[in-house]
Parts: C-alpha cells; structure tokens; sequence
C-alpha cells in the first residue's frame, strides 16, 4: 500500500513540476527541460527529480544551475498543489539515459559490422582438412 501511494505522489510531482517548468521560470538559464522521472522515499518526506535538457554541455550545466536555485519555488508549487501534511523536499539529478542510449545505439552498431564482416568470412570459408573419402555425393548432410 505504501508503494502504490509513493507511486502516486512521485507522478503528481512529476506531472507538477513540468507543468510548472512549460509555463517558465524566470531564470535566462533555464533551458529546454523534460522531467523524466520522480522518485519519493519510503516516508515521503524527499523526492528525486531526474530530468534531461536538450541542448549542448554548457546548457545542461546552465540548466542543472537553474533548477537547483529554484528549488524553493518549485517546492512551493508542489506543496501549493498537493494534498499532504509535509511537502517532500526536493533533489534534480541530471537523467543519464539519453547518453546511456546512444552508447547502447553505437555497441550495436559496432557489433553489427562485426557480424557483417563474420558472415562475409564465413561465405568465403572452406572445411578444414582433406575430403571425406568415403562420402558418397547423394547422401544427405545433417
């Protein structure tokens, strides 16, 4: 029962904290946030963000900045909105999945050319050794 209640909290802060991101903060860091994820603890007294930005290193630093000073409003908002006698406080962690996706994107990719280059090998390949003197050519092959 406590899991299924943290579930719903984490994805009302979720669903809180982007619809306060879209409508803006006043901070020119801030870039193109996306909240991937909230996660509250056991007692509901921290919850997680873990977010993503779009856009080069120095905006995702910038980005990372803004959100860790507006912590405070945004912690207000989410008190402001839920139903709860103590509001969680609030941590943003940068989300690495969408780097963690693109290693996965370039091992694949890797281990394809691998297998290309396998097979190409192996159509070109002959047994090992000398020809079976006793095989008659119409028996089947297993």
């Amino acid at each position: 029962m406590a899991g299924e209640r943290q579930a719903r909290l984490a994805d009302r802060i979720r669903v809180i904290l982007a619809e306060r991101l879209e409508k803006g903060l006043r901070d020119p860091r801030l870039g193109f946030v996306t909240i991937t994820e909230v996660r509250v603890s056991g007692d509901l007294q921290h919850a997680t963000a873990f977010y993503t930005v779009l856009g080069t290193d120095e905006e995702r630093i910038a980005s990372g900045a803004a959100l860790t000073s507006a912590t405070g409003l945004l912690r207000k908002e989410v008190g402001r909105q839920l139903n709860v006698r103590l509001v969680p406080t609030l941590e943003f962690i940068p989300d690495a999945l969408p780097e963690s996706a693109g290693h996965i994107a370039d091992l694949l990719r890797e281990a394809r050319e691998r297998d290309a280059e396998v097979a190409k090998l192996a159509s070109s390949a002959t047994h090992a050794g000398e020809a079976d003197p006793y095989r008659r050519d119409d028996e089947d092959e297993d």
